[in-house]
């Protein structure tokens, strides 16, 4: 897989996906009951007493809100190719999570301006077998969407892993959970479900042009199946091709993906991302008098894309695409979609973010407004909303500052496992958290023994309160900066001989380096932290929890962002322990 400065404007998650799997093995293994396991804890666990994350952004200290703005984007760090849908006064939103555990954030919101995580969809092995897979396998690109016809939640997916393929979940209620996976019989990615007036059900996915009728690299079709949703399969013999490349083969258009049907005033709209995930990405619109077609394309695509915009601008929104929309109770039209923001040196630490604007939808096409030109970083609040991010459960943006000291009876929805339940190394007590160490590093494809929390800015810091021993060479634990397996950095405590000793291991392309080492006294707590300012991430320590002394100086964020190590997911910070270290102190 070539890794370096990848410009994703020519690749799609199809094309990386393939590349991924030469490197991972999907073999299925067999778990146990989906019950969290009772963690025996070794002797020597590492304890994590408080973590604070403080995000700086100098676009938020510029921008500050006026009463009636609210921040975009509404979901910050890694929450990619965002769906949503409504019930009633309800609106519910889920995004990709590729081999993060659980799968599938999803959140609810009254207004689409105050957003509550209400947990994950996928949140049992039965549903999501990641355990083996690379970062950016797993699941992709899901869709969330309310049937009024038998008052069913669906979400529809394709999981890269465990034999699973395209699947559906279901849910009367999302916030008691969802149905194991139901295995639909078609290959391809991006499966979009859609429940006409009449109670008829379509398929719509992204697939490969039939053997032999491929034109150009990146040339890809939209297909369409029946659904019976009383079978919950599709109907054999009714799939057929209803886009053949994108907006204008003869431009030979690349990725076109990520299908939605919508219905308005008794005509179909079918909607796709077009150009692949990164530079060229957009949003296009095709429409038909029939959810089978043909389709045809509005004259003023696309609908919403940041392509051709000056790439000097300031507080640049870039790669805007993979968009859904959502109808209000009055009528008004929204829609959601990812975008970068990327820092001085272009690249993507963040990763791809969930943002809203408003559509207009009063001509026969949809248009994202101001979808076209360079991207604020504030919105005016819908009529009669009130701005309660950060408040009262509601999930933070901006500039904020995230504190867990761990002794809350339930852990935050926004800590994730990577490849494997949380609950398999994880016991709190009373003095804070502790992680039972795996034996497996962060390099390698197994589940890990680290909480994840997502870097949710451009310049942050991030403090972790560690209490540990460890007692041999192989036992490490500490706090580690992952954008994938082969590219991290991991700042931790290990031993050598008789002494402890804090280390930085950076490791890009799957080689490690250590940058530096020094010997240091853990018979108190210590704090680890990671500070980054644009590109430039400095790692520190203290033992008074005042004064920091900086390790390995300046080191660059290149192998934190998504135009080096590819891939999809943004860079996260993890409170990691193992049992199985392989960084050797110098």
């Amino acid at each position: 897989m070539k890794e370096t400065n990848l410009k994703l404007k020519r690749f799609s998650r199809v094309q990386l996906f393939l590349m991924t799997v030469l490197m991972t093995s999907f073999s299925v293994m067999s778990f146990a009951a989906d019950k969290p396991n009772k963690v025996k804890v070794a002797k020597n666990a590492p304890l994590f007493s408080k973590f604070v994350y403080q995000g700086e952004d100098e676009v938020y200290k510029n921008n500050p809100l006026k009463a009636n703005e609210f921040y975009n984007p509404i979901l910050q760090g890694c929450y990619p190719d965002p769906s949503i849908t409504r019930k009633g006064d309800d609106y519910y939103l889920v995004c990709s999570s590729f081999a993060m555990f659980p799968g599938v954030p999803i959140f609810h919101s009254k207004d689409l301006v105050n957003w509550t995580q209400i947990g994950h969809v996928l949140d049992r092995v039965s549903q999501l077998k990641v355990h083996d897979c690379g970062i950016s396998a797993g699941v992709y690109a899901p869709q969330i969407l309310y049937n009024p016809n038998n008052d069913t939640f669906y979400m529809i997916t394709t999981e890269f892993a465990g034999g699973f393929g395209n699947i559906m979940v279901k849910s009367k209620d999302p916030l008691k959970g969802w149905s194991d996976p139901i295995k639909l019989n078609f290959d391809g990615i991006d499966p979009s479900i859609f429940f006409d007036d009449n109670g008829k059900a379509y398929i719509v996915h992204n697939d490969a042009p039939d053997k032999g009728k491929e034109l150009y690299n990146g040339h890809r079709v939209i297909k369409v199946w029946e659904y019976d949703v009383e079978k919950d399969q599709i109907i054999p013999g009714t799939s057929q091709t209803i886009v053949d490349g994108g907006v204008d083969l003869s431009k030979k258009p690349i990725w076109i993906e990520a299908p939605h049907l919508y219905k308005k005033n008794g005509r179909y709209y079918l909607m796709c991302a077009e150009g692949g995930t990164g530079d060229w990405h957009s949003e296009v619109i095709f429409v038909s008098d029939s959810p089978k077609g043909p389709f045809k394309p509005a004259p003023s695509n696309p609908i919403l894309s940041q392509r051709y915009l000056n790439p000097k601008r300031t507080n640049m929104v870039d790669w805007a695409g993979h968009a859904d929309l959502v109808q209000t109770p009055d009528g008004k039209y929204y829609g959601v979609f990812l975008a970068v923001r990327p820092n001085e040196k272009k690249r993507v630490n963040t990763g791809r973010e969930t943002f809203i604007l408003p559509v207009d939808w009063s001509g026969e096409f949809p248009v994202f407004e101001n979808g076209l030109v360079p991207m604020e970083p504030k919105l005016k609040m819908p009529k009669g909303v009130e701005n309660k991010t950060g408040k009262d459960g509601f999930f933070p943006n901006g500039n904020f500052t995230f504190t867990d000291d761990f002794l809350a009876p339930k852990l935050d929805y926004r800590w994730i496992g990577l490849r494997g339940p949380r609950e398999d190394f994880i016991v709190t007590s009373k003095k804070g958290l502790i992680i039972n160490p795996f034996a497996a590093n962060i390099k390698e494809l197994k589940p890990t023994s680290t909480l994840f929390y997502r870097q949710q800015h451009i310049s942050f810091t991030a403090t972790a309160t560690l209490s540990y021993q460890p007692q041999t060479e192989k036992d490490l634990a500490g706090i580690t900066c992952v954008q994938g397996e082969r590219f991290n950095y991991v700042f931790g405590v290990t031993k050598k001989d008789k002494d402890f000793y804090l280390l930085l291991e950076r490791t890009a392309r799957g080689k490690s380096t250590i940058v530096a080492s020094t010997k240091i006294d853990m018979k108190t707590a210590v704090q680890l932290r990671v500070k980054a300012t644009g590109d430039n991430y400095e790692f520190s320590y203290s033992a008074n929890g005042t004064d920091f002394t900086n390790l390995g100086g300046t080191v660059s964020g290149d192998i934190l962002s998504t135009d080096v190590a590819g891939g999809f997911t943004g860079a996260m910070i993890g409170l990691y322990a193992t049992s199985a270290n392989n960084a050797i102190p110098e």
